[in-house]
């Protein structure tokens, strides 16, 4: 009884850890404040805090905290935030804010810190999704440097984090938290900040469905052709190919796409890339700086709102092929055709079998070096039953004369 009595609650414990992991919709988290400013006590002791909008525990596992707009990861989330609560990021060590402990082991923020003259802030779940973000890559929005370090505060949770009327510089009336030196901080880590409109009345889910659906991008953007071992340098000869099977030139102003294996990387298409309508972008690796690895590696191809429109994924790649798009999979090919139409070998019969053509292409991909010889067995084994046949006929026809010519010689005289 108690064994099964343990299994039912272990059931329970993953039911309840499956659900605190679910996709997260935007703005369930958001970027509440922000030190980008440092402290009085070193201007590198920066922070960021984090608020739950939802009612129940998010985790974080997977999560990242980006600037560049996404490109550039500068703190992995790793713990659990709880509902309607704050959750604390402080860079390089505890004594940030000497008296808060952080919510989650600090590090160095992967060495970038926040520029003073502004920064493109994203929130991505671990589907890469958009949760939260905040564009100041123009200009911080708020909060003051020196003398007086005035963190850059949040007014309403639940809308955009982009939007500039919805900051304000922390009211030093309200301080919470000392700096490694024990100055007053001028802002509210863990805390509700100083103005705040509405933590406690959240919007219904219609308006936020409303909000995360105010801008549509087009379908129809796809993954089509990518060079990933070419013959020559790697680095300088790997691209991407993108097909637009849409009837329109399509705007990719701040999509992304990125690898997914390794050490992974973020390209940001800029606001003047365009893909004209049923045409091709092709991404060469100096441009994107996107390392396709040779043994196997992924892609994804994500829209501005955090919507991933396509993927893909290979193993070993061949030397000097590409991986090409078909209606029905995906194949290699020796004949890379970047910016025109896939170019691939007959496709496979109605029974299944490879066609002759086909089958003398994948030989001589796969067994480059014996493939003249095995061309030249396959075309003595389409001749040797014909030899045969001949042979077998011309035999009897021989062995026919010389009957004949043996009864002519014993006709008597």
């Amino acid at each position: 009884m108690f064994k099964i009595l343990k299994i039912g609650l272990s059931f329970l414990f993953l039911l309840a850890f499956a659900f605190s992991v679910q996709a997260a919709n935007p703005l369930d988290v958001v970027i509440n404040e922000i030190a980008w400013m440092g402290t009085a006590a070193n201007s590198s002791d920066e922070w960021i805090e984090l608020y739950n909008n939802t009612n129940q525990d998010i985790n974080l596992e997977g999560w990242g905290l980006y600037e560049e707009g996404g490109e550039t990861l500068i703190e992995a989330l790793t713990g659990i935030i709880k509902t309607r609560s704050y959750y604390l990021i402080e860079r390089t060590d505890d004594t940030t804010i000497s008296d808060i402990a952080a919510s989650q082991k600090p590090t160095g923020w992967e060495g970038h810190g926040l520029n003073n003259s502004g920064e493109h802030l994203q929130l991505l779940d671990t589907d890469s999704q958009i949760v939260d973000e905040v564009n100041c890559s123009k200009g911080w929005f708020t909060g003051e440097g020196k003398p007086d370090y005035k963190t850059m505060e949040r007014k309403d949770t639940q809308d955009l984090g982009s939007d500039q009327n919805n900051w304000v510089t922390n009211n030093r009336e309200i301080l919470n938290g000392l700096d490694a030196e024990g100055n007053p901080i001028n802002g509210t880590p863990g805390n509700e900040n100083s103005l705040t409109i509405s933590i406690v009345q959240p919007k219904t889910e219609e308006k936020q469905q409303e909000t995360a659906q105010s801008v549509t991008y087009p379908s129809g953007i796809l993954i089509n052709e990518i060079l990933s071992s070419p013959k020559g340098e790697d680095r300088l000869e790997e691209w991407i190919e993108l097909k637009n099977i849409n009837n329109e030139e399509v705007v990719l102003a701040n999509w992304k796409i990125a690898d997914t294996v390794g050490r992974t990387k973020t390209y940001i298409f800029p606001e003047e890339t365009k893909i004209p309508a049923q045409g091709f972008l092709i991404l060469p690796r100096p441009t994107t700086k996107i390392t396709l690895n040779n043994d196997s590696d992924g892609l994804k191809l994500i829209q501005p709102n955090g919507n991933i429109i396509d993927t893909i994924t290979y193993e070993k790649a061949p030397l000097g092929q590409s991986y090409n798009r078909t209606e029905s999979e995906w194949v290699w090919s020796n004949n890379l055709t970047p910016g025109a139409e896939n170019s691939l070998p007959q496709a496979k019969n109605k029974i299944g079998q490879m066609e002759g053509e086909v089958l003398t292409g994948a030989l001589s991909q796969t067994f480059p070096e014996e493939f003249s010889e095995i061309k030249g067995l396959k075309d003595f084994l389409f001749v040797l039953p014909i030899a045969l046949i001949i042979a077998f006929f011309s035999g009897i026809l021989i062995l026919i004369l010389k009957k004949k010519m043996k009864s002519g010689s014993e006709i008597p005289s």
